[in-house]
């Protein structure tokens, strides 16, 4: 060290006397706070000619915690060590003026920390390095001034220069320590070992011979924010290749300003750690996490709904923009037609309708085969596409934009893959999905493979379930269709409206049912009926009944008969071995409540009869809701009719009830799907009915509307059907009524009877074929028949003749051979009648014919052809 100069030891102390000035008044001046004589605690005193202390400097006082005017004039030891801390080998600071330089330790008791200028006592010991440096007062005497360290703070100063070096030298982070001009001032081994070279290549550089440029100016730009708020920024994500590699590498940089002893910024330090591996774990986790949401979420919205087209735009609205930027769905036309095995589906060529797209990018077309597809439109792969390949595999395929040069013209470069996904249901192709990604979305993966797969997967099954059920819906719908009569029921005398409104509204059949069947004789059979249960079975049961009850009433049997034998029916269905097993088990049913009467097919029924001329209806009622009648200026009345016992019970009879309908009157029959909910009971459902038909309302459609639009009929509990017929009786002049005596003049009574009466309605071009088959019928009555003989012809929108006897024979035509002189006449009526047979009434029977009205547009075979036809 210097020798200080002499002005130094001149200035006044802080006792105001000279000698009392500390040499290292300098080195407040120099120093500021904060600087590194602070952290070493260097104090400063000097010596005079005679050995003793003649300046003590204020970090002396601050020091050793004695004062100037206790210092001065004593020898340094005895000045600031303590007697107890005195040893033997210590000696007076003047026997050691000999004009060299000394160095020494000394032991001081360490003050305590009072605040004061000056504390005044100590409770620890420290030790002091003393250095003794000679000089020379101004007259040449020897003197010396003394530096005084403190070993502690020396001490502490090694660790942490020691423990810098270890964590800067030895971190296995790259640490780095730029200038204030943002230049590399020292980096790290580890660093280094990361970018090349050695530690010191690294001085000078910049973030941007290290980073890609828009990484570099992140990065350059986050220093100087560092630098100018002295802000730090941590966990900063910086994306790079590594020197010598093209693969991406992830580092997560810490910044922080540093500072000089006095504060002052001198640099960044910068501390970054390599967290490739963390960010791929992240990633795959990232990955997973989605891929699970998206298959969440493709379980909650695909399959709500059983449309083909809807099914598949809920896949696109699941994938778009969540897991691709485009997407489309392709399925086989073939399939969508019903077809099991559509022509090329084996090679993926047979021809697919896209059912839906969706993009996420603005004007994006899909690219397939040089052709953008719009949504509805029919197409082919060509055989040598991925997506063909795709179809023809079963195996999903991953296509660059490389790989399709014409999907990448087609977009101007925007898609940069795309995975063609074939959709499996079953073991069956039914389609393809087709997933792209855009330039700037990651490229797909193996598990975006994985993922498509899955997701295209569950959707084919809903597709696929959705598929069969417009199959099945549509066979259903032809066989509700059948079950019901067709069109508009037209009847004689009456104006029917009829509407039917299935409870599963998924397949419209169910077990309700009504028919309106023409009966000779101008006469109609309305039937309501309703299978208990739901869906297919009570449907096809419901068809079997159906059948049967037209059957039984082209046999012109009466309504109870005809209940009768659709009870025996209704318990063969339920047993395939036959009626009587299906009876017994009716009669344990009876006997047992415990029975179990699944097997058992029960339905109720109501058949009513209604003849156009009498307006007289006739009803039979197995275990059904009564009819209702409307008559005019009247309020609606349920009829009493005998409710019976369901269909399928078995050994009870049915009774009839005959009701005469006025003109204009209206009947109304109907299921307990109308007026049974279980949102209130069946009587409040009855009245409600009634409340309804009794508005006023000309036109019948309006009036079933009414009833519709006024009761609930939307709960789909259970299927609804209602028939309403308005009567309108055939007027007299539209009757003729004739009784003749068992007698052959009979014959020709007949004849003329039928001629006049054809006349009087202007159908005088019938008058020959019906004076014909008149005179058969009339003959055939007298020969076969017993009693009196009944004439009657009937006009409405045919014409009908009925001839009544009281004999029990019924007529059966046969095939007359060459010799026979008769038994052509019943061959005749076949021949020339629209329509003939024969019924039984309850005083014997009646043989019928219908002829067609000359403007009804068809032309009955002449009579002279007919005679000629049967030799």
């Amino acid at each position: 060290m210097s020798e200080i100069p002499a002005k130094a030891t001149e200035q006044d102390g802080p006792s105001g006397d000279a000698r009392g000035e500390a040499a290292d008044d300098v080195m407040w001046q120099s120093s500021p706070p904060g600087s590194i004589y602070d952290y070493i605690k260097v104090a400063s005193f000097s010596i005079g000619p005679d050995g003793l202390i003649d300046q003590w400097s204020r970090r002396a006082e601050q020091l050793f915690g004695v004062r100037a005017e206790d210092a001065v004039g004593k020898d340094p030891i005895e000045a600031f060590v303590p007697p107890e801390l005195r040893s033997s080998g210590h000696r007076k600071m003047a026997e050691i003026l000999d004009g060299r330089e000394w160095t020494g330790s000394v032991h001081f008791r360490v003050p305590e920390e009072s605040g004061e200028s000056v504390p005044r006592a100590g409770v620890s010991e420290g030790i002091a390095e003393v250095y003794v440096m000679p000089t020379a007062t101004e007259d040449g005497e020897r003197a010396a001034v003394c530096i005084v360290v403190d070993v502690r703070a020396l001490r502490q100063i090694e660790t942490d220069l020691a423990a810098s070096q270890a964590i800067f030298g030895q971190s296995p982070f790259g640490f780095l320590l730029f200038g204030t001009d943002l230049k590399v001032q020292r980096a790290n081994r580890r660093f280094a070992a990361v970018f090349g070279g050695a530690v010191d290549d690294h001085r000078g550089r910049t973030v941007h011979d290290y980073l890609p440029r828009h990484e570099a100016d992140r990065m350059a730009a986050a220093l100087r924010r560092v630098l100018e708020t002295g802000e730090a920024v941590t966990d900063m994500q910086i994306v790079g290749p590594a020197p010598g590699s093209n693969a991406r590498r992830h580092w997560s940089i810490n910044l922080y300003r540093v500072h000089s002893g006095s504060g002052h910024p001198i640099g960044i330090a910068g501390l970054g750690t390599d967290v490739t591996q963390r960010h791929a774990a992240a990633r795959e986790a990232a990955h997973a996490r989605r891929n699970l949401a998206l298959l969440n979420e493709a379980g909650a919205r695909i399959g709500n709904s059983l449309d083909l087209e809807t099914t598949a735009r809920e896949l696109l609205d699941v994938t778009v923009p969540g897991f691709c930027d485009l997407a489309s769905v392709d399925l086989y036309q073939g399939l969508l037609d019903g077809d099991e095995t559509p022509p090329g589906l084996a090679d993926g060529s047979a021809e697919l309708r896209r059912v839906a797209f969706a993009s996420a990018v603005a004007d994006a077309p899909f690219p397939e085969g040089g052709t953008p597809v719009d949504v509805g439109a029919v197409h082919r792969f060509a055989f040598t596409s991925p997506c063909a390949d795709a179809l023809r595999t079963a195996r999903p395929r991953l296509v660059s934009a490389a790989d399709d040069g014409s999907a990448s013209r087609l977009t101007g470069g925007l898609v940069q893959s795309t995975l063609a996904v074939p959709m499996v249901a079953h073991d069956t192709v039914v389609g393809l999905a087709q997933f792209s990604r855009t330039k700037g979305s990651e490229p797909f993966g193996e598990r975006d493979r994985s993922l498509a797969v899955e997701l295209a997967a569950r959707a084919a099954v809903c597709i696929d379930n959705a598929r069969l059920y417009r199959r099945e819906h549509e066979r259903a719908l032809i066989l509700q269709r059948s079950l019901l009569p067709p069109g508009d029921p037209e009847a004689s005398g009456l104006d029917i409206a009829c509407r039917y409104l299935p409870g599963n509204a998924a397949t419209e059949v169910g077990g309700d049912w009504f028919d309106v069947i023409e009966l000779p004789g101008h006469r109609t059979a309305l039937v309501v009926g309703d299978v208990m249960g739901r869906g297919l079975r009570a449907a096809v049961a419901m068809g079997e009944l159906r059948t049967a009850v037209r059957t039984l009433a082209l046999l012109d049997l009466e309504p109870a008969e005809v209940l009768s034998a659709l009870d025996e029916i209704a318990r063969g269905l339920g047993d395939p071995s036959g009626t009587q097993q299906a009876t017994r088990a009716a009669r344990q049913t009876r006997s047992s409540a415990e029975t179990d009467l699944s097997e058992v097919y029960l339905a109720t029924c109501v058949y009513a009869v209604y003849d156009s001329v009498t307006r007289r209806c006739t009803f039979a009622n197995a275990g059904h809701l009564p009819p209702v009648l409307v008559e005019p200026d009247e309020s609606p009345l349920m009829l009493d009719v005998p409710p019976g016992m369901p269909l399928g019970v078995g050994g009870e009879p049915f009774e009839e009830v005959e009701v005469e309908l006025p003109e204009g009157s209206l009947l109304a029959l109907y299921t307990d799907g109308l007026v049974e909910s279980r949102d209130h009971p069946l009587d409040e459902g009855l009245n409600a009915f009634v409340r309804a038909l009794d508005t006023p309302l000309s036109a019948l459609e309006d009036v079933c509307d009414h009833v519709l639009n006024t009761l609930d009929t939307h709960h789909g509990e259970d299927d609804i059907a209602l028939l309403m017929a308005r009567v309108q009786g055939l007027p007299a002049e539209a009757v003729g009524d004739w009784t003749l005596p068992s007698d052959p003049k009979s014959v020709g009574r007949a004849r003329e009877l039928a001629c006049a009466q054809l006349r009087s309605w202007d159908l005088e071009p019938l008058c020959d074929t019906t004076e014909l088959l008149v005179s058969e019928l009339v003959t055939n009555a007298l020969r076969y028949g017993e009693g009196d003989i009944r004439l009657r012809l009937l006009l409405d929108r045919t014409l009908v003749c009925e001839v009544w006897d009281a004999g029990l024979v019924q007529p059966r035509r046969r095939r007359a051979r060459d010799t026979d002189e008769g038994g052509r006449g019943l061959q005749l009526v076949g021949l020339l009648s629209a329509a003939w047979g024969s019924r039984r009434t309850p005083r014997g029977k009646t043989v019928w014919f219908e002829l067609p009205l000359p403007d009804s547009g068809v032309e009955p075979m002449d009579a002279a052809e007919a005679l000629l036809s049967l030799f």
